[in-house]
């Protein structure tokens, strides 16, 4: 295995609008992933097989509920701390941010938010240790840009709920041991429920086939009348503006990671070009090569100010979903174009695993779908400007 001598751009000096703890938490998650995924994660993306060995690590360096706080047993990290260590998970792979941006802001975030003190006491430690992974489950077979329309749903049985329905596409899911559920009750509202392994009539069967997010295990969650306790049931938010702020989360994650991946090509395809010799001299050399990496370094630094000044935002309270919306679009695009340039760059070398390029830009092509697609974030920022409503 190559040693990874990934050198992060940064051409604006963002690193001066950082805060010393900013740096020093970023800097971990860098050399985490330098030691722990980095050495392995093109034997485990070629297996389509998740690293299961890394979720103590990705514990250890606050991955899990970085913001949660720490009497719930997360780091108490503001959000640009968050931001910044799944920038560096991500620019290991985009599937094993996936894991932890779920488990943060997906499963962690709803507890502490919509959940009871006796649910978030219960649930937080173990989440933010590792000793439980968790799921989200929204997606349906039939319902993904439209969640409104889901049929999962539950029924007050007088001492229980019964669930019935399922969700597709759920990362974590063939062995989360809790999964935070969204169904409609009786009267067509939706509430959040702590589904935990073991209940009677809940599976998890894994999706395979994958050609995107190999090292990320993917699958469905089923309910066949399965009894959920009354004290599982989130109780302080409810219908689909619940789900939504959980996403609002995850997408925020998402803006950030992206630029970690992107980096990483660029990097990648910026060393490459300084070694390989073409024509008498590196390829690096050539007008064609260079404004592909201008273009590149170029859209990374626009990307980094717009996610940082969206983390301002967000620490102060004050990010709209459409602001994220627009952040999450923006930057997986970019970092997918990243990846097309610089696998380009490296000609046949960029689709082996010999380099992370063509593997970044597979998972890439997830990201710029889930968690709301590419064009569902762009009419969310039309209905944001115009105030009307292109969904239907």
């Amino acid at each position: 295995m190559k040693p990874d001598l990934f050198e992060a751009p940064d051409y604006y000096n963002v690193d001066e609008l950082l805060t010393e703890e900013h740096k020093l938490v970023r800097d971990a998650a860098r050399e985490w992933v330098k030691r722990e995924v980095s050495p392995i994660i093109e034997e485990y993306a070629q297996r389509a097989e998740f690293p299961k060995q890394i979720v103590k690590g990705l514990a250890e360096i606050g991955a899990f509920g970085p913001y949660i706080p720490v009497e719930y047993g997360g780091a108490g990290l503001d959000q640009i701390s968050y931001g910044l260590i799944m920038q560096e998970i991500e620019r290991g792979d985009s599937g094993v941010r996936s894991t932890a941006s779920v488990q943060s802001s997906l499963v962690m975030y709803p507890i502490w938010k919509y959940g009871n003190e006796e649910q978030r006491k219960k649930y937080l430690p173990k989440l933010a240790s590792g000793e439980y992974i968790g799921c989200f489950g929204l997606t349906e077979p039939d319902y993904g840009s439209n969640p409104g329309g889901m049929v999962t749903n539950f029924k007050d049985m007088g001492d229980h709920y019964l669930l019935n329905g399922a969700k597709m596409w759920i990362s974590n899911a063939p062995f989360a041991d809790v999964a935070v559920v969204w169904a409609k009750n009786e009267e067509g509202r939706i509430w959040g429920l702590i589904v935990e392994r073991g209940m009677e009539g809940f599976s998890t069967p894994e999706t395979h086939n994958k050609w995107s997010l190999r090292a990320s295990a993917t699958g469905e969650l089923i309910f066949d009348n399965v009894k959920v306790p009354k004290e599982n049931l989130l109780p302080n938010k409810s219908g689909l503006g619940a789900p939504l702020g959980c996403l609002d989360s995850a997408r925020y994650g998402i803006a950030w990671g992206a630029i970690g991946a992107a980096m990483d090509c660029y990097d990648t395809a910026l060393r490459y070009s300084k070694e390989r010799i073409q024509f008498g001299k590196p390829i690096g050399g050539f007008q064609l090569q260079q404004k592909k990496l201008a273009e590149m370094i170029t859209e990374i630094t626009k990307a980094q100010l717009l996610t940082w000044r969206l983390g301002v935002l967000r620490n102060e309270g004050k990010a709209t979903s459409a602001q994220i919306s627009m952040a999450k679009r923006n930057n997986v695009e970019m970092a997918l174009n990243i990846a097309h340039q610089a696998r380009q760059m490296l000609g046949g070398m960029g689709i082996t695993g010999e380099y992370p390029i063509m593997r970044h830009a597979m998972n890439l092509e997830s990201v710029i779908t889930y968690e709301g697609t590419h064009d569902i974030h762009l009419l969310i920022t039309g209905f944001d400007i115009t105030g009307l409503n292109a969904f239907k």
